[in-house]
């Protein structure tokens, strides 16, 4: 596999460096999840069938598990030794904890100058805010995305996905074989600083642009692409339910304006906002007609960018989202056949694989360290100390 002999510490827990190292992992990285006495969190967190939760579960297939304290001199020692042999690190602790643990970017690179040692942290290593804790809903407020999301005249909207986390996990990865292949030329590593806000603060390019072209401050539910407009938004339908349309080109705008009986709103696409208020307006009243099935049907095939809002029994059968193969399901032993998202990034000659489920705690850690040539009088004795 493409990542096959790249082996990877992973320090990480919860959503944004597992989720990164999953990535990794897809495409053969060797992944040694190296987890506290405790284990990561999200073993604890949601549903839990057995042993392990389906959010755990979600996250750290294709790696194996090493409980290790380093907490104590022992384990900072065995870890590493650990990193001495390794590729990469990647941590999400606040900034400063692993180097009082001994631990960080100069303690691993003394040892070993090809590591490539990634942080991973909500407001980065720099700044006035570098110590803040935060989580998702924080760091998309910084950063302005909050704010612009939601109806017209209502507070802010949470969105259902942690959108800085996962943006986070995903310039973590690209940071991560960016510095793999400048190693490649340069034969040396490099730290890279992955902040969350930072990543919030990147998907801001079009309402950034505005706002600096002398537009006023972007609210939700005003703007063009945040619900504002009649040709970009949600229509509720006679069952209840709702229809997304995303007509911004004036020939899909056409077509569906047709398609409705609204021929005179052809002209009337960008007008001021009274006027979209109108639109809109007269626009719902047409969805309340239909249901959602019979919406689907009528634009199936009318070439207008209009699809239903759906809920998660119907993501996980519908027929777009089985032909990219984004569920799957993985054997997990005792907890039996499981559902798993399917992997986002298709390579054509080198594609990705699931190949085992997500570890036990501590499941590999003995196996881990006899790769790493610790004798086995040395394991049974960090055994004894708890070190292990």
């Amino acid at each position: 596999m493409v990542l096959e002999g790249v082996t990877i510490l992973d320090l990480t827990q919860l959503l944004p460096g597992p989720f990164c190292t999953q990535i990794l992992a897809d495409f053969g990285a060797n992944v040694i999840k190296i987890e506290s006495p405790g284990g990561d969190l999200s073993r604890v967190l949601g549903s839990r069938p057995q042993q392990k939760s389906y959010t755990f579960m979600m996250l750290n297939r294709n790696k194996r598990s090493a409980v290790l304290n380093l907490k104590e001199k022992e384990g900072r020692d065995t870890f590493l030794r650990l990193a001495k042999k390794s590729d990469v690190v990647i941590e999400g602790f606040r900034p400063g904890v692993v180097d009082r643990l001994g631990i960080g970017y100069d303690d691993v690179a003394k040892i070993n100058e090809k590591i490539i040692y990634c942080s991973i942290s909500g407001y980065g290593q720099t700044g006035p805010y570098r110590n803040r804790p935060g989580h998702d809903i924080n760091y998309i407020a910084v950063a302005g995305l909050l704010g612009a999301t939601g109806l017209d005249g209502s507070k802010p909207v949470i969105p259902g996905g942690q959108i800085a986390d996962i943006t986070g996990g995903l310039l973590a990865v690209v940071g991560i074989m960016l510095a793999l292949w400048a190693r490649e030329k340069t034969k040396r590593g490099q730290r890279i600083d992955v902040a969350m806000m930072d990543g919030a603060v990147a998907w801001l390019p079009i309402v950034l642009g505005e706002y600096l072209s002398g537009r006023t401050e972007p609210k939700g539910g005003q703007d063009l692409l945040n619900g504002g407009y009649a040709c970009y938004n949600v229509y509720e339908t006679s069952d209840n339910e709702y229809m997304s349309i995303g007509a911004l080109e004036a020939h899909f705008w056409g077509t569906f304006c047709k398609e409705i009986g609204q021929d005179t709103f052809i002209s009337q696409q960008f007008a001021d906002k009274q006027t979209q208020k109108e639109m809109i307006s007269k626009i719902q009243e047409v969805f309340s007609q239909k249901t959602k099935d019979e919406w689907i049907l009528l634009f199936q095939d009318r070439n207008v960018p209009c699809e239903p809002v759906l809920g998660l029994e119907d993501v996980l059968s519908h027929t777009q989202v089985l032909a990219r193969d984004m569920v799957t399901d993985i054997d997990c032993g005792d907890e039996g056949n499981t559902k798993h998202l399917g992997i986002p990034i298709k390579l054509s000659m080198t594609p990705g694989a699931i190949r085992t489920p997500a570890p036990l705690l501590g499941q590999h850690t003995q196996e881990i360290l006899r790769e790493a040539d610790m004798a086995t009088e040395e394991i049974g004795r960090l055994t004894d100390g708890r070190i292990i």
